[in-house]
């Protein structure tokens, strides 16, 4: 469903992507790990064609995202959910004006009852029910994480991504939002991409595991394959992030 062929992107005299090559497979969770700066942010904003290659191509159900027209590319962007690292809400709205935001700027724009209505299902499918009028600024950093994955579902995605979802929170509530992952997978059947580099993530969350190094796919497999590897890549990286 998702094809990374041969991508390459550069920032300036900055290599990041050398040349990725990865398939992800519908309705799996695909986790990518690697060090800071390894491209996996990039390899993202390459699937929504919020970046264009330089060279290669991402291919999303048959089609190759760089090649398509702004109409098409917005018809894309309609099957996708996204999880911002920081969950990017707004702080002038409230939260259910964030959850609803996508529907109440799309074309077929719902009336206000039925966006009302679909904000709250998807605000009690991540555990919040009830919070609607609250502020962004009366959330915990756990909550916020939340809000942002209701608004990513407000669209009832074909596809999810989820850009470093649990940067910046405690144990406890890494673990709740992995969980979170887990159990909106199963209800909404979405394929699912995580950028992370939290090793305990990929095994909570992981159907396969893609680790980056140096601007390529270095380790393509399960979890398990992942933390038994012998490949000293793999074994320096596991041993920094445990």
């Amino acid at each position: 469903m998702i094809e990374f062929n041969n991508l390459t992107k550069s920032f300036g005299e900055k290599q990041v992507l050398r040349g990725v090559t990865l398939n992800i497979e519908m309705g799996e969770t695909m986790v990518i790990v690697g060090k800071s700066g390894c491209g996996k942010s990039v390899m993202l904003k390459h699937i929504v064609g919020l970046l264009s290659p330089d060279s290669g191509f991402v291919k999303v159900e048959g089609k190759i995202v760089s090649e398509l027209s702004q109409k098409e590319l917005y018809k894309l962007r309609t099957k996708f959910g996204f999880l911002f690292q920081g969950a990017a809400l707004f702080d002038s709205m409230t939260v259910g004006e964030n959850v609803g935001l996508p529907l109440f700027e799309s074309d077929e724009r719902p009336s206000q009852k039925e966006i009302d209505k679909v904000v709250s299902a998807k605000l009690e499918l991540v555990g919040l029910p009830g919070i609607a009028k609250l502020k962004p600024s009366e959330l915990s950093g756990g909550m916020r994480k939340r809000v942002g994955l209701a608004r990513a579902l407000v669209t009832d995605p074909q596809y999810i991504l989820y850009d470093e979802p649990t940067t910046g929170l405690d144990p406890i509530m890494s673990d709740s939002i992995d969980e979170l992952i887990v159990d909106v997978r199963s209800k909404v059947n979405a394929t699912a991409i995580v950028v992370t580099h939290d090793m305990f993530s990929v095994q909570n969350v992981a159907d396969k595991v893609a680790m980056m190094h140096e601007g390529r796919v270095h380790f393509l497999g399960t979890p398990e394959e992942l933390l038994n590897s012998k490949d000293e890549i793999v074994l320096q990286f596991i041993k920094r992030t445990l």
